[in-house]
């Protein structure tokens, strides 16, 4: 898969389980691809230091730094990563998804990988405000990593939002079955196609009395399923690898995932941020928020992170 040939692998400081390091090297021994193991630290303790020198704060910055890039060296020296290109960088930044995509933009990596947190009580995935940041803005696709395995033979889906007649839709469809169908191959995994469509709205069946619920759904279903397979077909996958649901996304692709035990689902965010991003929030954000594997989130082609000031 020539395509993923530079990853950024974010490390998290907190634990010595480096998930986002362990799938990186993962993928990279897959691909070839070369890795960076990626760090950035922030004392707070730094904001009482105003009382120091100029010299003085830039030692304790360093001496940090120090710190913790001997920490990642030894980190990366205990894992088996024979063959693999893997170099790691330590920064100083209390806003670590700008120094993220700031990294993406400057040196042109085609993936960045990052680990999810678990909340021990509830065995949830609690997702961090980086997490959100990273998903929204960075340009390249970002993998979330949680506890599932990849073994061969297993199943990736490809959440889709099939029957739109939206152009940027339909490109988004071609591009997340393409990247999924790539991975699957480098995965030795099985490919399904997941689409959900609404059913009838309320207030039209309240409204309008004569108005036949179960056809109006029974017409949708046969729209989607006609539109699946157009986009199945011309992608080589077939029929019986493709579902199709009535239901709200983040319900259909929660329970298709779970039935299939999925190791990975890929999907699109159009990254919108802001007032809207408050308001509204992405379908995709409420799809990650419930799944309990992995997580690839595609942009649109021409995709400009806001962050990329030039």
């Amino acid at each position: 898969m020539e395509k993923y040939q530079k990853i950024l692998a974010i490390v998290d400081p907190t634990t010595e389980d480096q998930k986002a390091l362990n799938r990186a090297i993962e993928l990279a021994r897959k691909t070839g691809a070369s890795i960076t193991a990626f760090l950035t630290i922030y004392d707070f303790s730094y904001e009482m230091t105003t009382m120091l020198s100029g010299d003085e704060r830039e030692a304790m910055c360093k001496s940090v730094i120090n710190d913790r890039t001997q920490w990642l060296e030894s980190l990366l020296a205990e894992l088996d990563v024979t063959g693999i290109t893997i170099d790691c960088q330590v920064i100083w930044h209390n806003r670590p998804f700008e120094q993220i995509i700031a990294k993406v933009i400057d040196n042109g990596y085609d993936i960045v990988i990052k680990g999810t947190h678990q909340h021990d009580k509830f065995k949830s995935v609690i997702f961090t405000p980086t997490d959100w940041h990273i998903l929204r803005k960075c340009p390249c696709p970002v993998l979330l990593v949680k506890e599932h395995l990849w073994p061969e033979n297993g199943n990736i889906i490809a959440a889709l939002n099939i029957g739109s007649e939206e152009e940027e839709h339909k490109a988004l469809n071609d591009k997340i079955t393409a990247e999924a169908k790539q991975l699957a191959k480098v995965m030795k995994a099985n490919l399904h196609l997941v689409n959900s469509f609404p059913g009838t709205p309320v207030n039209i069946a309240i409204e309008i009395p004569e108005f036949n619920a179960s056809d109006y759904n029974l017409a949708m279903l046969k729209h989607h399923k006609k539109a699946m397979l157009e986009h199945a077909t011309a992608f080589n996958i077939t029929e019986e690898c493709t579902h199709i649901q009535e239901g709200l996304p983040e319900d259909i692709i929660q329970s298709i995932a779970a039935e299939l035990d999925a190791e990975l689902v890929i999907l699109g965010t159009i990254g919108r941020t802001g007032l809207s991003a408050a308001l509204i929030g992405n379908t995709a954000e409420h799809v990650i928020d419930r799944l309990n594997c992995d997580v690839l989130a595609l942009k649109p082609d021409g995709y400009v992170s806001p962050l990329d000031v030039e």
